[in-house]
């Protein structure tokens, strides 16, 4: 062992070995972090958050988003279908919407939200089951409102088909 760890000269060339870059002040030498101490990895700073808060489900034909906020609308925790793990169909329905919402419900019960007012958007299948999920991860629903757009009279409709 003692024997492969010696090094071998190196060969004598005419040409003078080039002087290493330096290294801009305060980095660490090259191979520093390969071999001497492990990585320091930041560490997520845990969210300071109001125990009072507001949580948007958006339910679409395709999926439903659920954001839970605080009052000033920072957001502490979210989730959709997609993140649950449903793919295609699937994230359309009431079921999907439930575990969606219960796993955003739960991260933000851990986190110190306790109250929400709820905000539910669009036509989607999971609106009230998302609702539920809410409720059942521990979370106490003081209000819940519906502000899906409207339009008063929007766009002009198509005009109509001549057969």
């Amino acid at each position: 062992m003692a024997d492969q760890e010696q090094q071998k000269p190196a060969p004598a060339s005419d040409a003078a070995p080039a002087a290493p870059a330096a290294a801009p002040e305060g980095a660490a030498p090259e191979g520093a972090a390969a071999e001497g101490a492990p990585k320091k990895v930041a560490r997520k700073a845990k969210k300071v958050v109001e125990s009072e808060g507001v949580v948007h489900i958006m339910a679409t034909f395709n999926n439903t988003i659920v954001t839970v906020a605080d009052m000033s609308g920072n957001v502490v925790a979210w989730g959709t279908a997609g993140k649950s793990g449903f793919k295609g169909s699937k994230k359309s329905t009431p079921f999907a919407a439930t575990v969606a919402a219960e796993q955003a419900g739960r991260e933000a019960f851990n986190l110190g939200v306790r109250r929400v007012h709820v905000r539910v958007q669009g036509p989607g299948a999971g609106r009230e089951s998302a609702i539920q999920a809410l409720a059942n991860a521990g979370l106490i629903v003081k209000s819940i409102r519906d502000v899906t757009p409207i339009p008063h009279n929007g766009c002009r409709p198509p005009k109509k088909r001549r057969v």
